[in-house]
């Protein structure tokens, strides 16, 4: 029997809502299935996802194939992280409590990552306005920056070369006035 860990739609039409469950792949999508291991509300913002870690792993370490788009929520809830680190403890790599340290540190960092969207989120439309005309401005003069410095660039290069002229004149003056001394001499 080939298990699946996929998504069962719920909800009225264009509000939806999933089980994440596992079920056998002959099964129908919204029909029988094994065990209900958690739920995805994709109207949210951040989506909301509750799953049984637990469960899940237990799951993939028996051989149960996610869906695309339970892949992408199991690993983001991490799932697929502790299945990872407890293949590595079975194998012998590391010990369990690095295991767990190596999945809490990894937690940690994803609830971190995770705030930082919902404030970005959370921002009101005028101070993501303004955050985005700051940037433009810092662009803008980064931008000015370097065409300045481009300008500056090509002016000393045009000037060098009256410079040259100046001293190819003077010399060239110099030198008939050379010439002029040894032809004296010679008369």
């Amino acid at each position: 029997m080939s298990v699946k860990i996929r998504l069962q739609r719920h909800g009225r039409s264009k509000s939806p809502f999933y089980h994440v469950v596992v079920a056998d792949s002959r099964a129908p999508r919204d029909g029988k299935f094994i065990e209900k291991i958690g739920s995805y509300l994709p109207q949210t913002q951040p989506a909301t996802i509750e799953l049984d870690l637990d469960r899940a792993t237990y799951w993939l370490e028996n051989g149960a194939q996610p869906t695309d788009t339970c892949r992408a929520i199991l690993s983001y809830k991490g799932a697929l992280m502790k299945s990872h680190l407890a293949v590595g403890v079975r194998k012998g790599a590391l010990t369990q409590e690095q295991a767990d340290a190596k999945f809490e540190a990894w937690v940690s960092d994803k609830e971190n990552k995770v705030k930082t969207h919902v404030d970005r989120v959370k921002m009101t439309a005028a101070q993501v306005a303004t955050a985005k005309l700051a940037e433009e401005a810092k662009v803008n003069q980064a931008r000015l920056e370097k065409i300045a410095a481009k300008a500056a660039a090509a002016e000393a290069a045009a000037n060098p070369a009256p410079e040259a002229e100046e001293v190819a004149t003077e010399e060239a003056a110099d030198a008939p006035a050379a010439e002029e001394a040894t032809e004296t001499p010679a008369e």
